[in-house]
């Protein structure tokens, strides 16, 4: 009786925990709701997702260019610093974000081998929503905002909300693949 009564406990407290997150999933910023994720492809997102899964089961490290390639259907190989130059006569490229394009950080000191992130959102002319995975050490992040922060408007300098309500450092960006076109 008094185990039967704990875990009947224990789910109310549960429940009531988890209400606040439901309701927080639930609930839509008005500027957002006019963001189509239409590009992204479902089945595309729900294989990536598979993946990380699979590959965290098995201890694995989740990285951001199986993520971005699966997410996409941009089929580059190696590391993301060399996306750009390898997307040239292949894919299309440009400096205009559009969603499930893949958007390509260059290579520096603080992240040599480069990174990608997969375009979700457009809120903006210069903020858009980034899906990807390893900014955050073995992790994906969804809805990741991103500013662009260059002089001349043309998305090759960036700040990327790395926590909540928080734009990190400034990070250089060769720019955007775009899958389904000619390069």
């Amino acid at each position: 009786m008094k185990i039967a009564g704990t875990m009947a406990a224990l789910r109310r407290l549960t429940v009531v925990c988890l209400l606040p997150f439901v309701a927080a999933c639930a609930a839509t910023k008005p500027e957002l709701m006019s963001i189509s994720s239409s590009g992204l492809d479902p089945a595309r997102a729900k294989m990536a997702f598979v993946e990380v899964q699979q590959k965290k089961a098995k201890g694995q490290r989740v990285w951001c260019v199986p993520f971005a390639r699966t997410m996409s259907g941009v089929n580059i190989r190696g590391n993301a610093g060399t996306w750009w130059g390898q997307a040239a006569g292949s894919y299309g490229r440009g400096q205009e974000p559009e969603v499930g394009s893949v958007m390509a950080f260059a290579s520096t000191r603080k992240m040599p081998m480069g990174h990608v992130a997969v375009v979700s959102g457009v809120v903006s002319p210069r903020e858009i929503l980034i899906d990807h995975a390893n900014w955050h050490r073995n992790q994906v992040s969804l809805k990741m905002k991103v500013v662009d922060v260059s002089d001349k408007n043309d998305w090759s300098r960036v700040r990327v909300e790395s926590n909540p309500g928080t734009l990190g450092g400034v990070y250089p960006i060769n720019g955007f693949i775009y899958p389904g076109r000619a390069g």
